[in-house]
């Protein structure tokens, strides 16, 4: 699904650049988003089709790359939809969307509409109010996860199989943060790895306890039949692994995991998931948004183990993606942006502005922020691409 995103997007980026003129320098061109919020949600649907999120119950939708930007209904605005705080948005099509609402407690929500954002229906709240708090969602086909940070001394993740219609609560063993200082990061609705392929069950945390990454692999059951609720209780457990990002603190760890899929074609015969991806995790301390060490590492074999990267990123990074079409990471925070041919080891600078989330070919952040990649500016002296 995401992989059909991407292949489409260089020539809308050259497309949206030639109508826009100005900022042809720029590798990222900046678009009125016709709102104040800030914005932490964004999802592209195929470079032409997006959303964005953020706050204040503000859902915004693009049709023509971003040279207009629609605002939205606000999701139960006759209620207390205009203090909720949007911080992660899924696309189908330009009518089909779900946000996710990030909030103590009651504030955590999603909300899904499919008539292009007049009306939205609540799909699910948190069950776990006055606790609990949701930090990152994503849907693959049918499949889901739901991440929220821990209640009871365990992590709340749940799981569905319809599309969002249901969500049941995953109670696999493994989720107990055992008394250590753990928590997900709600600043990208990129906890959860998102990829280009496969439906992965998985989520990277930080805090004063470490940056650590959760996985819980697919049973050969699961993966031939789907058959989630029926062996919610069974194995395997969720496991987990240490990240070499920055921690210690509550503000600090990994912000940001997403993979790609299949690293070789053709080379690889018989290979799993793990053997044929690419994991990259960023972070940092975002308040130390200027502070370059320990902000991003990467795994290839599924996340069972990371490695820190040689050359990281200028600063404290909350979103990273793959870009299959021009084949390089960008990872994007606070103070900037990067790019990696490398899968993630070495990194070099690409801007110097203030970001919180990527969905390529666009990136938003506070102050009503939204950009869109202008390929055409970005630099010449990047390494060449190798396959790791």
């Amino acid at each position: 699904m995401q992989g059909k995103r991407l292949v489409q997007i260089a020539a809308l980026s050259l497309l949206v650049i030639g109508r826009c003129g100005a900022q042809s320098d720029a590798p990222w061109r900046m678009q009125e988003s016709g709102t104040t919020a800030g914005l932490r949600g964004i999802d592209s649907v195929d470079g032409t089709v997006a959303w964005a999120s953020g706050t204040g119950g503000t859902v915004l939708k693009t049709i023509d790359g971003g040279v207009h930007w629609e605002k939205c209904a606000v999701p139960d605005a006759d209620k207390d939809g205009a203090m909720l705080d949007f911080r992660g948005v899924q696309a189908w099509d330009a009518r089909t969307a779900i946000v996710m609402a990030s909030g103590l407690g009651a504030k955590s929500r999603l909300y899904k509409t499919t008539d292009g954002c007049r009306t939205w229906m609540l799909l699910f709240k948190n069950p776990d109010a006055p606790n609990g708090f949701f930090d990152s969602f994503w849907l693959n086909g049918s499949r889901g996860i739901l991440l929220g940070d821990s209640v009871r001394e365990q992590f709340a993740v749940f799981i569905t199989e319809n599309s969002g219609k249901t969500w049941k609560r995953d109670e696999h063993a493994g989720l107990s943060i055992h008394g250590r200082s753990l928590a997900a990061f709600a600043a990208s609705n990129s906890s959860i790895p998102i990829g280009n392929a496969l439906f992965t069950r998985g989520f990277a945390t930080g805090g004063k306890s470490g940056s650590v990454f959760f996985s819980r692999p697919f049973t050969l059951e699961e993966q031939q039949h789907g058959m989630i609720d029926r062996l919610v209780r069974k194995e395997p457990p969720w496991k987990s692994s240490s990240i070499p990002v920055a921690s210690g603190t509550d503000s600090a760890g990994a912000f940001s995991v997403a993979y790609r899929y299949p690293v070789t074609i053709g080379e690889c015969v018989d290979c799993s998931f793990n053997e044929n991806s690419r994991f990259v995790a960023v972070g940092g301390d975002y308040t130390k948004p200027n502070e370059s060490a320990e902000t991003a590492a990467w795994s290839s074999d599924g996340g069972w183990t990371w490695t820190a990267s040689a050359n990281p990123p200028h600063g404290y990074r909350s979103g990273v993606q793959w870009f299959e079409t021009l084949k390089l990471w960008i990872a994007a925070g606070a103070n900037g942006s990067d790019t990696s041919r490398d899968d993630g080891n070495t990194w070099q600078p690409l801007d110097n502005g203030n970001w919180n989330a990527l969905s390529l070919p666009f990136v938003v952040g506070p102050n009503s922020r939204i950009a869109r990649l202008n390929p055409a500016a970005l630099p010449s002296n990047l390494a060449p691409y190798q396959k790791r």
